[in-house]
Parts: structure tokens; sequence; C-alpha cells
């Protein structure tokens, strides 16, 4: 019997010392296990009516956090909040307080949601730019107190201007139910159509923007511009009546040309189709007739050279002294009428022919013919009369 309890009491031992080592395991791994550190944050809220220590912090309606203190700070309230670390809120995140209802707590909502960029370091702080807070009923009914008094008989309708007001109003409106109704329709599709064309109707103000940008970086060109106007205006004026004169007689001019062009269809056609085939044939006769236009000046010059207005007769000018000097005839055979030719050839003629024409002059000197006939025999002008 004494070892049986022995035995027993030794096992309940063993069995409690066991239940011992797994509770400090367990406690060992919840105090050592690794958690996401808390983000601290301080926003600055212009009242923070419901909202308590221990108020929820929320992301998307999730909590994440909570509101650690509310002290009033001046003309606002700071309100310290902190939330899990695990959880990405932007950097340029804001502070809400929202009211689910009239009754219940309120929370602080950060928005917009996290999807890229810088998230919110620890110890950041908002400002009354980041943060907002919602109507309260009592703001709502003062100032609907408000505006009821200062439409109150003590307020606009003292002297029952808002009654007459009222009463016109309906009295001008009683039975104009359709048209009101008509009119709203057409002004929402008036903006309607505004709408789909928004596009073209800012493309159009974006031209016009441009259009006004270069006329101010030219205004010294536009405003000369002007000035010439002005000026060519007052020219106008000054001359409208032989302007008017001008176009009155244009007007009479018109009227004449159509008559005649009425009367004289036919023959115009015939003689339009004349002119049509003229001016094909100089059309296909363009490079004979550039041709004949580049040598006419010329034949007009000679046939005026070679013109004796004293007998009405063509005459030819000769040249007699170069049948005297054949060195001379042979270098204008050679060169050409104009002498344009080799200067060194007629030169070397002359070196030449030069003793034969002194031969030939000392011949016709010793036959006693005495000076040469420059007519050659009559044939020629410029003998003896």
């Amino acid at each position: 019997m004494t070892g049986v309890p022995g035995r027993l009491l030794g096992g309940l031992l063993t069995r409690v010392v066991a239940a011992l080592a797994v509770v400090a395991v367990a406690a060992g791994v919840v105090a050592f296990w690794p958690r996401g550190h808390d983000v601290r944050l301080t926003a600055e809220f212009s009242r923070a009516v419901g909202l308590y220590p221990g108020s929820d912090v929320r992301v998307l309606g999730v909590r994440v956090g909570e509101v650690t203190s509310v002290t009033p700070r001046g003309e606002g309230v700071e309100v310290r909040l902190r939330y899990d670390g695990s959880y990405r809120v932007p950097a340029s995140a804001k502070a809400a307080v929202v009211a689910p209802s009239l009754v219940s707590d309120r929370y602080v909502q950060l928005y917009p949601a996290y999807r890229s960029g810088p998230v919110m370091h620890d110890g950041a702080r908002l400002g009354r730019d980041r943060t907002a807070v919602p109507v309260e009923l009592d703001e709502v009914s003062r100032s609907l107190d408000d505006l009821l008094v200062a439409l109150g008989p003590k307020g606009a309708n003292r002297d029952g201007a808002l009654s007459d007001v009222l009463r016109t109003g309906a009295a001008n409106l009683a039975g104009q139910g359709q048209a009101v109704h008509d009119a709203n329709h057409e002004l929402s599709q008036a903006l309607a159509t505004l709408s789909g064309g928004r596009d073209d109707l800012f493309g159009t103000v974006s031209n016009l923007q441009g259009l006004t940008s270069m006329l101010a970086t030219n205004d010294t060109q536009v405003r000369r511009l002007n000035a010439d106007l002005a000026t060519v205006s007052t020219q106008l004026s000054g001359e409208r009546d032989d302007l008017a004169a001008a176009l009155k007689n244009l007007a009479v001019a018109l009227d004449e040309v159509s008559s005649f062009v009425h009367d004289n269809r036919a023959v115009l056609k015939t003689d339009i189709d004349h002119l049509a085939s003229v001016t094909t044939t100089v059309a296909k006769q363009r490079a004979a007739l550039a041709e004949t236009l580049d040598n006419a000046p010329v034949a007009l010059s000679n046939l005026q050279n070679a013109y004796n207005p004293r007998t009405g007769t063509l005459d030819t000018r000769a040249n007699p002294e170069q049948l005297d000097d054949p060195a001379l005839l042979l270098c204008s055979l050679v060169t050409g009428p104009t002498g344009t030719g080799d200067s060194g050839l007629c030169q070397s003629l002359q070196k030449v022919l030069g003793p034969v024409t002194d031969l030939l002059a000392r011949l016709q000197s010793g036959l006693g013919t005495g000076a040469a006939d420059p007519t050659l025999g009559g044939l020629l002008p410029g003998g003896p009369r």
C-alpha cells in the first residue's frame, strides 16, 4: 500500500512539471515572438467631439490602431494615435473624424489607402490642412435658426418684402409648371451637349489663348496694322463719292458687257474657237517664235541701216579698200564680217601678202592707170559724178 501511493504521487508531480514547462515555453514564445512596431502620429483637429482615448484608428474601415490621447491646444485639439506598423499608410495621408451615426462613438480614418511610394514615418505630424471633422448637428440647427431669423419678421420680412416675393413668385409660376419643366429639361440637354463637346470647346479656348498670346507678342505690329487700316479707312471715306461713281459706272459697264455677250454669244463662241486654234498653233511653234523674237531686232536694225531714204531703195554698203588690200580681204573672209576671229592669223596674212600688195600698187602706177578705181568699173557706187 505504501508503494502504490508513492508511485501515484511521483506520476502526478511529473505531469505537473511537464505542464509548467509547456506553459513556460508558450509564454516565452508569446513574449519573444517578433511583432511589427507601432507607428505613432499627432494630428491637429479643429474639434474632437465624441473622440476619446481608446477610439479606433481605421484604414478602409478596418481597425489598425487606437487614439492614445486627446488634448485641447489653443483653438484646436491635439490627438495622438498609434497604429500597427505592419499596415502601410501613404506618407501624404490625411486624417478625418468619422461619425457612423448620431449616437455611436467616432473614430479616426486614415485615407487614402496605400498603393505605392513612401509610407508614413513614426512621429509624423498632420496639420489642420490634413485633417477633417464632420459637421455637427447643432451647427446645422444653428445655421438654420440664423437663416430663419434673417428671413423672419425681425429680418428680411420686417416690412413684408419676403411675403411679397413669395406671392409674386407664386402668381408668376401659377400654371407654368410644364414650361418650367421643359426649360429645365432643355437646359439639361444643353449641358449634356456641352459636356459631349468639351474637348472641342477646350481646344477652341486653347487656340484662342494661343492667338491672344501671339497678338500680345506682336503688339507693335498689330498696332501698326491698326493704324494703317485706320489710314486706309480715312482715305476711302474721303473718296467715297468717287468710289460710288466708279461702282455705278462699273455696274453700267457690266450690264453692257452682259448684253453684248448675250446678243453676240454665237459670234463670240466662233471667235473663241478660232482664238483657241491660233493659241494652239502658237504653242506648237513656240520654239520658232522664240528664235524669231531673238533675231527680229537684229534683222530690223539691218533693214533700217540698208534703207536709203533719199532714193527709197535698199542699198548695200561696200568696202572697196579690201580690194586694194588682199590681206585685209582674206582676213575678213576667214574671221567673218565682225572681225571676231583670230587676230594673229590676220597679222600673218598681212606679213605674207604685204609685198604682193606693194607690187600691185607699183604695177598699177607704172601702167599709168592712176589711182585704184573704188567702183570696180562702175559696179559699185562712189565713182566720179
